[in-house]
């Protein structure tokens, strides 16, 4: 029997998609995006698209381009990371192993024609083999920013492979692909084996990746370089939060204020950072959640 990949609608809601994502590691949600909503994207981010060139290694791909940054350069991308379906099911998912979420990247994946299949791999393994299997540090969307065919190199995917060994490997009836319409996006786990497919038609495969993972680990997209302070304190607060501008567990990611100010504590949460004017001006006691160490 080959391989499949189960597809809800755009109402679907939280529930459906979790069960699916535990049985298959991955679901697909057909046209969660509506075309004008694509759109917008596309106009936002075109120009960096263009711009972008190929990283050139074997693994990202030699007729492949790779945009990230996208927080600080789209509007439509800071609305739809904090989409209540999306953050929802990416709390619910990755909660028994994390207090707090954090993104970990945001990234166009242009495959241009010519490009091969990309080798099947799971994306935890960034942080290597460290964590117990049983601990699911990630959870990753990926959204069909044009049609997503067989001919141009829909993502391949084998469901069920999150809860294989480390050491078992993908035969090909094992393998299906996320074909799916423009405005379309896939979850998946971590753990599912999966890759870019080959892209065998005379036009470009545009995929946006926006990716999840638990807080007390390391991003892949150094958040605070791609959105320096400057840039952060207009944000909405939820979002600084996923972008790493809050504590995480009891005492990971503080900050010592740049400026020494006499009369305050030494050691603070990010969010005493951001005030109206972005400059770190309030005395801790103004922050409920403040703690000092």
């Amino acid at each position: 029997m080959a391989a499949s990949l189960s597809r809800l609608h755009a109402n679907a809601g939280i529930e459906q998609i979790l069960e699916l994502l535990d049985r298959d590691g991955g679901v697909i949600v057909e046209r969660f995006l509506s075309v004008d909503r694509v759109d917008g994207i596309l106009a936002e981010l075109g120009s960096y698209i263009q711009q972008t060139a190929p990283i050139a290694d074997d693994f990202s791909g030699h007729q492949t381009t790779r945009t990230g940054g996208l927080v600080g350069r789209s509007r439509a991308v800071r609305e739809l990371l904090i989409d209540p379906v999306i953050l929802g099911t990416t709390n619910a998912f990755l909660k028994p192993h994390t207090d707090k979420v954090q993104l970990n990247l945001t990234q166009i994946i242009r495959l241009l024609p010519g490009q091969g299949a990309q080798v099947l791999h799971r994306d935890r393994f960034i942080w290597g083999k460290y964590m117990s299997r049983e601990v699911e540090p990630q959870l990753n969307t990926i959204w069909a920013l044009t049609d997503f065919t067989a001919e141009n190199g829909a993502t391949r995917v084998v469901p069920g492979s999150h809860r294989w060994d480390w050491e078992r490997t993908a035969e090909d009836h094992e393998i299906t692909q996320a074909v799916m319409p423009r405005g379309s996006v896939m979850f998946y786990t971590g753990s599912v084996f999966h890759s870019g497919g080959a892209n065998r038609s005379n036009a470009d495969r545009i995929a946006m990746n926006l990716t999840y993972c638990n807080a007390w680990l390391r991003q892949e997209e150094n958040q605070y370089m791609s959105c320096p302070p400057d840039m952060a304190k207009d944000f909405a607060p939820e979002l600084r939060d996923l972008l790493g501008y809050t504590m995480a567990n009891y005492g990971l990611g503080y900050y010592a204020p740049p400026t020494f100010m006499p009369g305050t504590p030494g050691t603070m949460p990010p969010e005493m950072a951001f005030t109206d004017d972005g400059r770190f001006d309030r005395h801790v006691a103004d922050v409920p959640e403040a703690r000092t160490f």
